[in-house]
This record gives C-alpha cells, structure tokens and sequence, in this order.
C-alpha cells in the first residue's frame, strides 16, 4: 500500500507533489480555502521542461495514477499522514491555522522532510557545533519548531526552480531549472527508510504520453550525510540574496555572472563554512557548476521579488549564514552587506505597511 503524504504548500509544493502522483500515491496539499477549493474542482497542472522536447511538458494531476486532494489547515488529520513535506515559506509557519496543524504534526510525530530555502530549527540541531538557541532571531516564529523532535525531521536542498506564469491560477507551476531533490536521511531509521522507498518509486515513474513513457525530471535523492542540503546556502548567498540593490532587482544570471571574480569569492567562503561544520567537499556543489545553472536564471530570485512587492517577512538564510558565521568566528563584508540591503528593505516595506494602515485605524476611531 502506497504512503499517504501532506504536502504543506500548494506552489512549489506541487512540484514534489506531481513526481509523488506519478508515483500513484495519495497527496494532500495544504493551502488556503480558496485555492484548496480551485484544486478540489480543476487538479494541479506543472510544466517540465524535458529533454528533446521543444515546449515543456504540462501534466496534468487528473492524468496521473496517485490521488490528488486539497485542504485548508484547519481540516488536516496531522495523524493520517505517514510523511509531511514542509513546502511552504518559513514565515507562512506561523499563519493562523497553520500554526496550529504544525503543534498537531509535531504532536503526532510525523517525521516532516522540509524543501524550504530555510532550514527548520529541529533540523539545525541535528548539526554538531550550532547553538540553535542564537539562530532563533533568524526566523519569524522560532516558537512554531518548539516541540518537534530532530530525529523526524530533515532537509531537502530545494534545487529545483519554479515559478507561477504571469497570469495563471494559482494551480498552475511551471519548472524552470529540473534539478534534483537532495535530502539528508533522518536520524531514526524508520522514517529514513520509508523516504528511501519514496526515492526510488520516484526515480521509476514514467509519464504515459499514450505513444510513450517519458521519465520526467525532478528525483529525490537521499543522502547519508546531514551536511547535503546545505550545499543550497553558497548558491543563495552568491546568487539569490544578490539580486537585490538598494533601489532595485536584477536576475539571478546578472548577479551571478555580473562580476563572476566576486561571485566566486563569495561562493567559496560560504563553503568553507559549511566544510568548517562538518560537510565534506562531495556534499557541496563545485562552483563552476552552480555558474552554469545560474546562467539560465533569467528572473530574480523569489526573495528579491517577494521584498520588491512589499513583503514584510521572508526566509532568512543569509541571516541565518552570517550568525552561524559568527559562532564559529567568522565575517565577511559581502555577507553583511548582503545582509544590511535585505533589513534595509524589509523595515522600508514594514514602514510603509504602517503608514498605510494609519489612516484605517484614524477613521475607524472617528
């Protein structure tokens, strides 16, 4: 009988969700009523690009042989599910509802593999060497991780790019750069080896196109070592944190390969933190190769275009790499001032946030 798995987030979580219907298992994504709603009536519709193929490849969820539902927090079973995939950004955490079901999933020991670019608290703790306790000012509700055991949780370096098309439902993710999954087993057996099998239903799925079986992109890939998934933090520091200047945002590609001598700098000094942890050099991505995926990123990274359309909170692991930095006695002027053009913007758009909700209030009182 095939696992049944809840996938937090219904965008990039459709990603992984999609290669799990492939793999005819039994997805729920959790999202708002509204969107829960739209899935319910019409599925989920991802595009892969595939090789040898001229236009990506759009499946269909209703085509696929697993079974697809949609739900809102408050109407999860945390019990019924025999893994969580955490895909939602790390501040939605502690949203209405869904600060609830995760104090349900942490209470029902459900081991949680998360795709996030932030790596959830629990799992820090698995790294030897880290207080956690100081990285708690990282994240928008450390609290949400209080009670989960380490042990059931782990991270999944999220590769994979995808994006929303300009005016498509929110049922519909298109993939832009078909990379690989790379999680870091578990601490207790049992959940490591159910996410095992998991990999390798994956890894065999093919896609009936009726004349053909294509095997389509995006595997997960399970490693022993807890130190993969942060082979994620030198590509988002060199390149995605960087997309965002003073006043604007440029593409992945530009910050990457604008000056390509100070790309690499950076690149390779988050990486001797991480190999100062404890990762070795074949858990980590050369940088020569990160470069050459970064060539295709046409688009600013969603952090840049999160922070340029006024949000008030997003992940931060460029934070996060600058305390950990720290712990270990390091520094470096391009982390922090990476890191000073990131809270200058937030408190810009907290400031007009605040600005905005003045009058409201004003008027309410009169």
């Amino acid at each position: 009988m095939k696992p049944d798995v809840l996938v937090l987030g219904a965008s990039y979580g459709s990603l992984l969700g999609t290669k799990l219907l492939l793999a005819g298992y039994r997805v729920t994504l959790v999202c708002t009523r509204p969107t829960a709603e739209l899935i319910r009536r019409e599925g989920t519709r991802v595009r892969f690009p595939v090789r040898g193929r001229d236009t990506p490849l759009e499946i269909a969820s209703a085509t696929l042989p697993g079974a697809l539902s949609a739900r809102a927090p408050e109407e999860v079973d945390a019990g019924a599910y025999d893994l969580v995939v955490l895909g939602m950004q790390e501040a939605q955490y502690g949203a209405p509802g869904v600060r609830e079901l995760m104090g349900r999933i942490a209470a029902a020991r459900r081991p949680c593999l998360a795709i996030m670019n932030m790596p959830p608290l629990p799992y820090l703790r698995r790294i030897p060497g880290l207080a956690p306790e100081a990285l708690e000012g990282c994240y928008a509700d450390p609290a949400v991780w209080a009670r989960f055991d380490p042990a059931l949780v782990t991270l999944a370096s999220p590769d994979p790019q995808a994006f929303r098309p300009a005016g498509e439902p929110k049922n519909v993710l298109q993939v832009g750069l078909p990379t690989n999954f790379k999680a870091a087993r578990f601490d207790d057996a049992g959940p490591t080896a159910l996410l095992r099998r998991i990999a390798a239903d994956v890894e065999a799925a093919r896609f009936d196109a009726g004349s053909e079986a294509i095997e389509v992109p995006v595997k997960l890939k399970v490693h022993e070592s807890v130190f993969v998934p942060l082979a994620k933090w030198p590509m988002l520091i060199a390149g995605n944190y960087r997309c965002v200047r003073p006043e604007d945002m440029i593409a992945i590609r530009e910050a990457v390969h604008g000056d390509l001598a100070r790309s690499r700098a950076i690149y390779e000094w988050v990486v001797r933190l991480c190999t100062g942890l404890g990762a070795e050099a074949d858990d980590l991505v050369p940088f020569e190769k990160y470069a050459q995926a970064a060539a295709g990123l046409g688009k600013p990274s969603s952090a840049a275009r999160a922070l340029f359309g006024g949000a008030e909170h997003i992940e931060r692991v460029d934070s996060l790499v600058q305390r950990i930095a720290r712990q270990r006695g390091l520094a470096s002027d391009a982390l922090d001032e990476i890191v000073r053009l990131v809270d200058e913007r937030l408190e810009r758009n907290r400031a007009a946030r605040a600005g905005a909700r003045r009058p409201e209030t004003a008027a309410s009182i009169a």
